[in-house]
């Protein structure tokens, strides 16, 4: 079989000696994971609701598979390709995020899906990836060019996802958003008085939402005050740590998936807790924290604004969905449904993450000054 030399000239071979491997090789570390965690959490779930044991699983293969493919192909392209790709991607999340609202599928009150046959996208995933890469580009474009107002027209296309997420709602798909903005805008040179000002404004925004949507207050009640409501969910996953302990009980022998409703989702770090352990745990964890470190610590020596905001906003959005997952499975936060990137069960997240890490992978790569930006 023929190897790639350093000499190799092609799209390939240039491709894999200026991609950053270690990172690529986390995220296939991940989609592995996210295979066995399938095979592990899904059948009991399938069983439960009168599905076939493997139509989860069928699904999901099919889901990494893509993701994958995904990853690889969209870190072939240069910056001004993940340009185009992202505001092409930011427009059509946008309309199809605003069209859930007219026709889309209602699930446990909250309009988020477009259903398709065989399954159902949430447009919204894909505005996380495709909006960081949108605000960079305008935001260091208005800073090369005084005359364009990139910034006003990032808050203008930020403001419009505000009302989208709102309106479905979707409080921590949006949380996220806002995070990653205001992250972006710190690394961008914004003030940080008004830096600050806005994670005030997100702090006052958090408060709405708990007089405002009576999930949201629901989750924070049963956070802060587990007697008052239902946290089965919660209680169930912290005590299938508790039995899996250092070393878990072993593939295919925990029971936490038998009676947890979102044990191939949302709960799906409890599975890996019970039957592999801590330890296993703890790896997870870390391929996710070195994901986002190596990222960040890449952008060190970068000079290209646009790149450094887009990775930015990439990394944080990336650890800050892993964060929110595990977080709230280990009941450190309050519950909010949302997917452990590559791992958890789900088309539209594991698609959306694998475009954002292509982007962060097409961005990272080495280039020179020969290459077409």
């Amino acid at each position: 079989m023929p190897t790639l030399s350093r000499a190799d000239n092609s799209l390939l071979g240039r491709w894999w000696w200026t991609v950053d491997r270690w990172t690529l090789g986390a995220i296939g570390v991940l989609i592995g994971f996210g295979y066995i965690m399938m095979l592990a959490a899904s059948p009991s779930v399938a069983e439960r609701i009168g599905s076939s044991r493997d139509m989860f699983i069928f699904k999901q293969v099919f889901f990494l598979a893509v993701a994958g493919g995904i990853v690889v192909g969209v870190s072939l392209l240069s910056p001004r390709n993940i340009k185009r790709l992202a505001i092409v991607g930011c427009i059509v999340a946008l309309v199809l995020t605003a069209a859930t609202l007219v026709a889309g599928v209602e699930i446990k009150g909250a309009r988020r899906w477009i259903a398709l046959p065989g399954m159902a996208i949430q447009p919204s995933e894909f505005l996380k990836p495709c909006f960081a890469v949108v605000a960079a580009w305008l935001i260091s474009e208005g800073r090369r060019s005084p005359r364009f107002p990139g910034l006003w027209i990032a808050f203008g296309v930020f403001g419009l996802i505000i009302m989208l997420l709102k309106s479905q709602p979707d409080i921590g798909m949006l949380a996220v958003i806002i995070t990653v903005f205001l992250c972006q805008l710190y690394v961008g040179g914004m003030n940080l008085f008004f830096v600050a000002a806005g994670v005030g404004m997100m702090g006052g925004a958090g408060f709405l939402a708990y007089v405002l949507f009576p999930h949201v207050q629901s989750r924070v009640e049963r956070f802060l005050h587990p007697g008052t409501g239902d946290t089965y969910q919660v209680t169930t996953a912290l005590e299938a740590f508790g039995n899996g302990g250092l070393f878990g009980r072993g593939p295919g022998e925990g029971r936490v998936k038998d009676v947890l409703p979102d044990a191939h989702a949302d709960f799906v770090f409890a599975v890996a807790g019970e039957e592999f352990g801590m330890l296993v745990c703890l790896v997870i964890l870390g391929v996710f924290a070195f994901i986002v470190l190596r990222g960040l610590l890449k952008l060190l020596q970068e000079q290209d604004m646009f790149v450094v905001l887009s990775c930015t906003g990439l990394v944080s959005g990336f650890g800050l969905q892993a964060f929110v997952n595990m977080a709230s499975t280990l009941k450190l936060i309050p519950t909010k449904g949302m997917t452990l990137p590559f791992i958890s069960y789900g088309g539209s997240s594991v698609i959306a993450v694998a475009l954002g890490m292509g982007m962060l992978l097409a961005l990272t790569r080495r280039r020179h000054h020969g290459d077409v930006q």
